[in-house]
């Protein structure tokens, strides 16, 4: 595998993007792990040597800071970049039109990216969250008429119910509207449950999946397992993500680090290569505070886990699906529903991935 980036289709679009997307979350004041500006444009420069074009912000991101300093810094080569930007979480508190995926703050929210990031379109537009109140027909609609109208090129989901997203996608298909062509989740060793609905939703609809957080807020960097995350106990939110720090994923995170040891990598380049190698293709989103973190993050791209190491890790992260994933993959689902036939039919590769 070369050490220098190739690239996907996002989705079913002819759309080409990197292999791995640089987050760029931390890129200015008012993030807890926000960086300078020069240290963001060595991050991005970083990123951009090893062939690097895919880059992630959102309009909350450092209060703008972000998508300003994205526009700046991709502006000399514009067309070679892929930007993708965000809308929904609240910009004006008090506002109730400044949160939500309305038409109304999807409107004045791209509006405001576009003159931030002094662009003409953004290539990939993403909901930053599902609010819940707002129909999916009038969402769909809205993103379809940025597209119309040039602003925009694609459209993703992110924070999005499976179950939304396969609703949308069908209205869209029907109505000849603009669908989603990729998925923004939570996806790491420490964090799998995605595997029980998004990733086979991925499969069956063709949509690319994008992990952010795939280290788990630094667990899996292993900078955690000497002590607690802002010192705020053993069962603390680790930062940025929706999991714990616990005994459970403090064993993943020695596992990864073992594994990374043992061949002389760090327990970061482990985890972003896990991830790469899902039986669902996978884009991780990497994000840095300093360049020696993005330079270790980028390492993975030329580490090919064996299937050994796969396995130990994969057995220490393990889920349980649930209902009716466990079911139906059970001795008694799998007899009721093929009986002594399944050895004889050529198609077992599309039963769902394990």
């Amino acid at each position: 595998m070369p050490d220098s980036m190739r690239h996907r289709l996002l989705g079913r679009s002819g759309l080409r993007v990197a292999e791995l997307s640089l987050g760029t979350m931390t890129f200015g004041p008012g993030h807890a792990s926000g960086t300078t500006k020069d240290e963001a444009r060595r991050i991005f420069d970083a990123y951009v040597a090893r062939g690097g074009t895919f880059i992630d912000t959102a309009n909350r991101y450092t209060g703008g800071t972000s998508e300003e300093w994205v526009g700046e810094f991709v502006a000399s080569e514009r067309e070679r970049f892929v930007v993708a930007t965000k809308y929904t979480l609240t910009t004006r508190p008090g506002d109730p039109n400044s949160a939500g995926n309305s038409r109304k703050n999807l409107t004045q929210s791209l509006d405001a990216s576009l003159k931030r990031l002094k662009m003409e379109y953004v290539d990939l537009f993403w909901i930053h969250a599902w609010d819940s109140l707002t129909p999916v027909d009038e969402v769909m609609r809205a993103l379809d008429d940025a597209v119309r109208a040039g602003k925009v090129l694609y459209v993703g989901a992110s924070d999005t119910p499976a179950w939304v997203v396969s609703r949308a996608n069908t209205m869209a298909d029907l109505r000849g509207w603009s669908p989603f062509v990729a998925l923004q989740v939570e996806y790491s060793l420490i964090q799998r449950t995605t595997e029980r609905e998004f990733l086979p939703m991925a499969r069956a609809l063709d949509l690319s999946v994008l992990a952010w957080s795939p280290l788990a807020g630094g667990a899996l960097s292993a900078k955690y397992l000497d002590g607690r995350p802002e010192q705020r106990g053993d069962r603390a939110r680790l930062p940025q993500t929706s999991v714990r720090l616990n005994e459970r994923n403090v064993a993943i995170a020695r596992e990864t680090k073992a594994v990374g040891d043992a061949i002389g990598r760090s327990p970061s380049q482990v985890a972003i290569a896990w991830l790469r190698q899902r039986p669902t293709p996978v884009i991780p989103i990497l994000g840095a505070r300093t360049v020696a973190q993005i330079e270790d993050t980028l390492g993975a791209l030329d580490l090919v886990l064996d299937d050994e190491q796969m396995r130990r890790l994969d057995a220490v992260s393990a889920i349980d699906l649930g209902f009716p994933h466990e079911f139906l993959a059970s001795p008694q689902g799998t007899s009721m529903l093929y009986a002594d036939t399944l050895p004889l039919l050529l198609d077992r590769d599309r039963l769902p991935a394990r």
